[in-house]
């Protein structure tokens, strides 16, 4: 038979701890700063969304970038010959 005091302490579950003031200031700052950094990103959603509305209403398209090429076009540039003896 087990012992009842091990199966009272199952049924009551864990036990909180006890939090310092600092740890729970630590706790409250870092709310805050998530919470601020979900508000930038939401904001800069807002600012993002209205630029490309007006861009849809003043009907400009987007830029066509061309693809970056190696060998530009043109004329090749003229370089030295290269001296045999090194």
């Amino acid at each position: 038979m087990q012992e009842p005091t091990l199966e009272k302490s199952r049924e009551s579950g864990p036990a909180p701890e006890r939090m310092t003031a600092l740890e729970f200031l630590i706790q409250v700052l870092a709310g805050i700063g998530v919470m601020l950094g979900l508000a930038l990103l939401w904001l800069m959603e807002i600012f993002r969304d209205a630029f490309f509305r007006i861009l849809d209403r003043l009907n400009i398209k987007p830029r066509h970038h061309r693809r970056p090429s190696a060998f530009p076009p043109g004329q090749p540039r003229q370089r030295p010959p290269a001296s045999a003896a090194g």
